[in-house]
């Protein structure tokens, strides 16, 4: 789905589904109060995020991975699989899954870490600690109480931000604020603070800055070139605007609702458009697991990474988490 317009300020249409809101909220506290978390028996780092919708919070869970790793750990990703049919706990193989049945996100994640699909938190937990997982990374999943939390890390976006501060339906938040912000143990604040958010999440817990970063061997490539844009993410936005970073010369851009599956008569429109603009289409690393097979080499990419100011804050709240010392 696409975020309503109305989510990024308090009109009529928030306050007459605040009612709604706050039954979703009475059915979150519901299900935390009635589940016990199950311990994996290994460092389980949470990356989530209090709204619906993009904040970066894959990027940043692959480089926590990555550090993981670095220090001799075999870290592993867990996700629920958002948008894919399996249920799981399976061990997601980029060549072998789909995201019809994944999702997009563990897609991405497998490449870097092995990487497990659970809608069952706990059983997804077992199965990699099972497979020789010595930490768990977590993409998501900080609402979901199946799973006690070593770290809970929240990436907030700078320029969203918790839009009209309601909760879903009535707002973007999936809890309330005040509850969201206690429970983060450090935040990530992703992208040019444009809202003034920093003192207010420091209040709570440690902040980092992050950002998201092109790949300078992608950047490069798009340097003076014509593109086709499109993008079916969170915030479509971001990805337009680091193409023309890159001086990519966008003459067409597409955006679709997260987690969209483009179909073949989808990919066929957007190639005749970037045909008759003589043009290459574009897209973002996590659209591309979404197209179909046969149609993925005939469109470019642009891929980043997360970077951190200051990095040793996160990497040493994170290395509290972990006895380095038994590596």
């Amino acid at each position: 789905m696409r975020a309503p317009e109305f989510w990024s300020h308090d009109g009529w249409a928030a306050r007459l589904l605040a009612p709604l809101g706050w039954l979703y909220d009475q059915a979150g506290r519901l299900r935390t109060w009635r589940t016990v978390p199950a311990q994996a028996g290994v460092p389980v780092i949470c990356v989530g995020n209090l709204t619906a919708g993009g904040t970066g919070k894959t990027p940043v869970a692959i480089e926590i991975a990555r550090h993981l790793a670095g220090l001799g750990l075999r870290p592993a990703f867990l996700s629920r699989g958002h948008g894919g049919s399996l249920a799981g706990p399976v061990r997601v193989d980029p060549d072998r899954h789909d995201a019809a049945e994944t999702g997009d996100e563990p897609l991405l994640l497998a490449r870097v870490a092995p990487t497990f699909v659970a809608r069952d938190r706990a059983t997804g937990a077992r199965a990699a600690v099972a497979a020789g997982a010595g930490a768990i990374v977590m993409d998501d999943g900080l609402q979901n109480p199946a799973l006690r939390k070593t770290l809970r890390i929240v990436v907030v976006d700078g320029t969203a931000g918790f839009g009209n501060r309601r909760v879903i339906p009535a707002g973007p938040l999936r809890v309330p604020l005040a509850r969201g912000l206690r429970e983060a143990d450090l935040f990530v604040l992703m992208g040019e603070d444009k809202l003034g958010l920093r003192p207010l999440l420091a209040g709570h817990a440690p902040v980092v800055a992050g950002a998201l970063c092109p790949d300078p061997e992608d950047a490069a490539g798009f340097a003076g070139r014509r593109v086709v844009a499109f993008a079916g993410i969170g915030r479509p936005e971001k990805f337009f605007a680091a193409l023309e970073a890159c001086g990519a010369h966008i003459v067409a851009r597409r955006a679709f609702a997260d987690h969209h599956r483009f179909t073949a008569a989808e990919l066929a429109a957007l190639a005749d458009m970037a045909r008759n603009a003589d043009a290459t289409l574009a897209t973002t690393a996590k659209d591309r697991v979404r197209l179909p097979r046969p149609l993925r080499d005939s469109v470019a990419v642009l891929r980043v990474r997360a970077t951190f100011d200051p990095a040793p804050r996160l990497f040493a709240k994170l290395e509290e988490c972990v006895d380095v010392r038994s590596v």
